[in-house]
């Protein structure tokens, strides 16, 4: 009998339950070793070779044999693999969800979708009296080569040859429609600025201060600090104090409560200020985007494209943002979306931001080819009427009166000023756009003035929109008290047009009875203006030579010193 050789089979540990039995009396972390008979050599040489088979890869380092890890090691160690890219994915998620919410933002705008340089319109081609209209044939010829950023929308191109094309539905006349931006769309686009670190850059016309101050800045500028710019001080008249006007612009923002740290006087037509401005966003921007706000057509794309003049002479990023600026319109609404402008060298860029319309504003209710007689285009010069002038230059029939007293007088056809109480020696002075021309009837004839002269002599209104003209439907009346007779009592303030100084008595007028009895020493006005157009009565503007005499500066305490805004000319 031939003895049977005996051959040994190495299995690893790592083979699943079901491919072999594991003897009762083996330890399962060990090396089974299992004896086969093999009958002849013959059969060793048919028999194919076994091969080890392994259901899990495992590192060397790992160990082998005794040391090798076990199944539950295994387990534990996938887990932790699995736990740790599912921890990566939600970080992943996040990320993107937070760019996303951030693609919302001003600063996305101008990245995922192209704009119009001039207005900050979104650019398409499908509707053609829409602001960003461009031709087809220019967009894709602009995308071919990578140039949308360096498009002018068809608007924008009448725009800056004199037409006066309105975008803003409800405003300048137009009831609004489909292609219309609606100004409460405008203003949402600002109102993530309370939520993101900025400098804010408002800007006043002080032609118009109280109209377009903007009361309610702080709920789109939150808690962010503010630069305030007032713009157009070279209208004032001739011989005006301005460290007068400086000092009553900052006790006028005072009482507003708000986060001013410097109070600029500035003109963008003159530049008179502009380097002012530029150096203080330079020393508080602080890596900060800068964002100019302002009520519509208050001058803000003027203002940047003196800014970028300015800046231009030492930095070239601003020199090269010159190239591509807004556009500047008499239209209210020029800008309907915001535009970035990489104006710093050191980061940080500067937004041209949407006009907040204002529905008080004598903007809304006027035609828009009749908008470009509210924005005076030199130098203010007042108009005073007194009995005297009233005696020498309106009156031409003889008439004998003792004052101002049931006198009217029109200011064009969007106000009206009905004289009920005044002293013998009081003086109205207007302010305003010589193109507005000024009226005086007697009172009993002036329903019938306005009925027969609006559209023709006082104008705006004019043209097509006199048929459809509701007139001044709202009234306001005014008491007046003073105690100083050597100043003005107060400004009445027309939002949108003008101001008027009511002094109880003019400059050169006699004294002789004013003081003696007090039931004298009040006013009675009837404003009457059209619906919705805000009437302001504050403090008299210093303006002219004699502004600058009569006024009077407070005391301040040390507290209001450290905390009072400085003014800059």
């Amino acid at each position: 009998m031939i003895p049977k050789t005996l051959s040994l089979t190495s299995f690893s540990t790592f083979l699943l339950p079901h491919q072999f039995k594991t003897p009762k009396f083996c330890n399962s972390s060990r090396t089974i070793v299992i004896c086969k008979p093999i009958n002849s050599q013959t059969q060793q040489q048919n028999q194919p070779p076994l091969q080890t088979q392994l259901s899990v890869a495992s590192p060397e380092s790992q160990g082998t044999g005794a040391a090798a890890p076990t199944r539950g090691d295994i387990f534990l160690e996938r887990q932790q693999h699995l736990a740790a890219s599912a921890s990566a994915l939600v970080i992943e998620k996040k990320k993107k969800k937070k760019k996303a919410k951030t693609s919302g933002s001003l600063k996305s705008t101008s990245t995922s979708t192209y704009s119009c340089y001039g207005c900050g319109a979104p650019l398409q081609i499908s509707e053609t009296d829409a602001p960003g209209y461009v031709e087809p044939e220019t967009y894709e010829l602009k995308k071919k080569h990578r140039q949308l950023r360096t498009i002018l929308c068809g608007r924008c191109r009448l725009l800056s040859h004199g037409h006066m094309i309105t975008a803003v539905g409800g405003n300048g006349g137009y009831a609004g429609g489909k292609q219309f931006v609606t100004a409460e769309e405008l203003r949402e686009k600002l109102r993530h600025l309370r939520h993101e670190k900025a400098l804010i850059v408002k800007l006043v016309d002080i032609v118009d201060f109280n109209g377009s101050f903007l009361a309610h800045v702080r709920d789109l500028a939150g808690a962010n600090p503010i630069i305030l710019v007032v713009t157009k001080v070279d209208l004032l008249p001739k011989g005006t104090d301005f460290d007068c006007i400086g000092d009553w612009v900052v006790e006028a923002t005072m009482r507003k409560k708000l986060n001013v740290i410097s109070v600029h006087m500035t003109s963008s037509k003159s530049l008179v200020g502009i380097a002012g401005v530029v150096s203080e966003i330079q020393k508080e921007k602080k890596g900060r985007d800068v964002y100019i706000l302002g009520a519509a057509n208050v001058g803000k794309s003027a203002f940047i494209n003196a800014s970028l003049k300015m800046l231009s002479n030492k930095d070239p990023v601003a020199a090269m943002a010159r190239k591509y600026k807004p556009i500047q319109s008499a239209v209210p609404g020029t800008t309907v979306g915001p535009i970035p402008i990489n104006a710093f060298l050191g980061g940080g860029k500067l937004y041209d931001t949407p006009g907040v319309h204002l529905h008080h504003r004598q903007a809304a209710v006027v035609h828009s080819h009749d908008l470009p007689a509210l924005a005076p285009r030199s130098r203010l010069r007042g108009q005073s009427f007194t009995k005297q002038v009233v005696m020498d230059e309106w009156v031409s029939e003889k008439m004998e009166f003792s004052d101002l007293s049931g006198f009217s007088i029109f200011w064009g056809g969007l106000v009206r000023i009905d004289i009920l109480k005044v002293l013998p020696e009081t003086c109205l002075t207007f302010y305003g756009p010589k193109a507005v021309k000024l009226h005086i009837v007697p009172t009993n004839k002036a329903e019938q003035f306005y009925k027969k002269e609006v559209g023709v002599v006082l104008t705006p209104p004019s043209g097509e929109q006199v048929a459809e003209w509701t007139g001044l439907e709202t009234v306001r009346q005014l008491q007046i008290r003073f105690d100083n007779t050597k100043r003005p009592a107060c400004d009445v303030a027309i939002s949108g047009l003008g101001w008027i100084t009511v002094e109880p008595v003019g400059v050169g007028q006699s004294q002789t009875t004013v003081e003696e009895k007090e039931m004298e020493k009040e006013i009675s006005l009837d404003v009457h203006v059209p619906k919705a157009v805000e009437i302001f009565v504050r403090d008299p503007l210093p303006v002219g030579k004699v502004g600058g005499e009569w006024y009077q500066y407070r005391d301040l305490t040390e507290k209001e010193e450290e905390t009072r805004p400085k003014w800059h000319f």
